[in-house]
């Protein structure tokens, strides 16, 4: 496996899983059995997002800012779970990890909440956890991957059928996925078939990673102007660069000079 661009503080192997905290820089990082950086969390500031995947996946509040019942499938670190706790106090999260050895590393080394009426953390396999509970979120967030790849029940037709299944009318989907992933196409095909084409692209700032979201109901066809000025708001509320994730949406969706096209 090599050694760690930093240096090592945590080792669990629990049934063949190994979860690995380092720490570089000020900079606590999750490993699932690799190198690969599953999550990130400054020491300094344990309750921001580190990582722009994470940054990018709060893309959804520029079309529907005021959700309440967030639903997130991998738990990591917990960076989008504390985010959300600590900066949006009108909702309710539900955290679904497969693996219990993540879910103490992010308790004991990344300051996860503790579990109270707004927050909990549920060691179950994604995909079932979200096909038996219909109608729970107004967001699903997505990140799915183990040390090498996305989790094979996490990407399959089924699956993403019942992510819509789980929305409330207005409820939007939001998956990390590997723009590299020979897979792409194929995964980005049947979000967009279970989603009836309500589909958009945001790239992260860093190379590979896109968040692709699905929308239970159009937003319709937004125009940028719009969008501008509700990214100005939200990013006087929560400090994300969301004029710029406006501008990653232009990139690679189909869109007019004037307005985004969904």
């Amino acid at each position: 496996m090599g050694m760690f661009f930093g240096r090592r503080i945590h080792k669990a192997v629990a049934a063949g899983d190994v979860v690995d905290v380092s720490e570089r820089d000020g900079v606590r990082s999750l490993h699932l059995g690799s190198q690969t950086v599953q999550s990130s969390m400054r020491i300094s500031a344990p309750n921001e997002l580190e990582l722009a995947y994470t940054r990018s996946m709060m893309g959804l509040l520029l079309f529907n800012p005021d959700p309440v019942r967030f639903l997130m499938v991998g738990l990591g670190g917990g960076s989008l779970a504390k985010f959300v706790y600590h900066r949006m106090p009108a909702t309710r999260i539900a955290a679904v990890e497969l693996n219990s050895q993540v879910a103490a590393a992010a308790r004991a080394y990344f300051q996860l909440p503790p579990e109270d009426e707004r927050f909990e953390v549920v060691i179950a396999e994604g995909g079932q956890y979200v096909a038996d509970h219909p109608d729970s979120a107004d967001v699903l967030m997505v990140d799915g991957f183990d040390g090498v790849s996305l989790a094979d029940s996490l990407v399959t037709q089924r699956y993403y059928d019942d992510c819509a299944s789980a929305l409330s009318e207005r409820g939007i989907l939001a998956v990390n996925l590997w723009g590299s992933d020979k897979n792409f196409d194929a995964y980005l095909q049947r979000i967009e078939t279970s989603f009836n084409g309500l589909t958009l692209c945001l790239p992260t700032e860093k190379h590979g990673n896109i968040v692709v979201f699905g929308f239970k109901r159009s937003p319709g066809n937004p125009r940028w102007d719009d969008l501008r000025q509700r990214a100005r708001e939200l990013e006087q509320t929560y400090g994300l660069e969301f004029l710029k994730f406006v501008e990653g949406l232009r990139s690679l969706n189909t869109h007019t000079e004037k307005r985004l096209l969904i």
